[in-house]
C-alpha cells in the first residue's frame, strides 16, 4: 500500500486547522495523482474532468465528493469559485493545504452545507456509487443548484464494472447504476435534459488491452489480488497512459450498455 503525502498546509479555512499534515492512503476507495501504478485510474477519471470543465467557465462550482482535490483544482482554473465538500476530514485537510483555489468543507453528501439555489454547477465524479441514499443526495443537489443549473455525474458503469452480479466487485461500492437506472434517478429528482455518455478506451488502450490478454484493466487486478510483481511491459504501459487515450461519447450516437464509466449532464428545472 502506497501513501501520499501533500503539501504543508497554506490555507486551513477554519478555526481549528488541522495540527499535522494529512496523509491518504491508497486504498481503492479513491484514486490519487503521481503514482504510476495508478495512473491508468486516475486518467480514467481525470480526463471527465478536463473534457467537462468548459462547462464551468465562470461559474460558482460545487464539487460534491472532492476525494483528494485534484479535480477540484482543475476546475478552478476556469471557475470563478469553487466549493469541495467532502466526509472525509483527512481528505478534507489534505485539500485545504495542497489546493489552496478550492474552499473545502466537512459534511455528509445527503446534506449539504450550503443555501438553496447558490450554485451554478454541481460535480460528482466516481462518487455517488459510494453513497447509501442516491436519491436523496440526488435531491439535495436539485436543491443547491439554480434554475437551470447543471449536475454532472460520472460512476461505473455496473454492465462491464461488475458484471453479472448483484453487489459491487469493490468493496468502497454500494449500489452501482447502469445508464437507464443513472437517468432514472436524475429525472426522478426533477432534472430535465439529461444527456447520457459513455467513456471507452481509445485507439492506444485497445492496443494495450491486446498486449496483456485483452485487458489491461483485468491485468492490473490480476496482479493486484495476487500481490505479485507487475512485468516491466504492464508498468510502463500504465504509466503511459493519457487522458487522450480515452473516449467520451453521447448515447445518441452509439449504444453505451458496454462503455467503462458513464457520464451524466442535467439541468435543473
Amino acid at each position: 500500500m502506497s501513501a501520499f503525502v501533500p503539501d504543508v498546509p497554506r490555507d486551513c479555512r477554519d478555526d481549528n486547522p488541522p495540527a499535522v499534515d494529512a496523509v491518504l492512503m491508497l486504498t481503492g476507495e479513491r484514486t490519487i495523482p503521481d503514482l504510476d501504478i495508478e495512473n491508468y485510474w486516475f486518467r480514467r477519471h481525470e480526463v471527465v474532468y478536463e473534457r467537462l470543465a468548459p462547462r464551468c467557465v465562470d461559474r460558482d462550482v460545487l464539487e460534491a465528493g472532492c476525494g483528494e482535490g485534484y479535480g477540484a483544482d482543475l476546475i478552478a482554473n476556469v471557475a470563478r469559485r469553487v466549493i469541495a465538500v467532502d466526509y472525509d476530514e483527512a481528505a478534507v485537510a489534505h485539500v485545504r493545504g495542497r489546493y489552496p483555489r478550492v474552499e473545502a468543507l466537512q459534511a455528509n453528501l445527503a446534506e449539504l452545507p450550503l443555501p438553496d439555489a447558490s450554485v451554478d454547477v454541481v460535480v460528482n465524479f466516481q462518487v455517488i456509487e459510494h453513497l447509501w441514499d442516491q436519491a436523496q443526495f440526488v435531491r439535495e443537489c436539485a436543491r443547491v443548484l439554480r434554475p437551470t443549473g447543471l449536475l454532472m455525474v460520472s460512476t461505473p458503469n455496473r454492465i462491464t464494472f461488475s458484471p453479472g452480479r448483484d453487489t459491487p466487485i469493490n468493496p468502497f461500492h454500494t449500489r452501482e447504476l447502469n445508464a437507464d437506472e443513472l437517468a432514472g434517478l436524475l429525472d426522478d429528482a426533477g432534472f430535465a435534459e439529461v444527456a447520457m455518455y459513455g467513456l471507452f478506451h481509445g485507439p492506444r488502450l485497445r492496443d494495450m488491452d491486446a498486449r496483456h490478454g485483452g485487458s489491461i484493466i483485468d491485468a492490473q487486478i490480476a496482479r493486484a489480488v495476487a500481490d505479485a510483481p507487475w512485468p516491466p511491459e504492464l508498468a510502463a504501459d500504465v504509466a503511459a497512459v493519457t487522458t487522450a487515450d480515452f473516449d467520451i461519447i453521447e448515447r445518441d450516437g452509439r449504444d453505451i450498455a458496454d462503455s467503462l464509466d458513464l457520464v451524466a449532464i442535467a439541468v435543473r428545472h
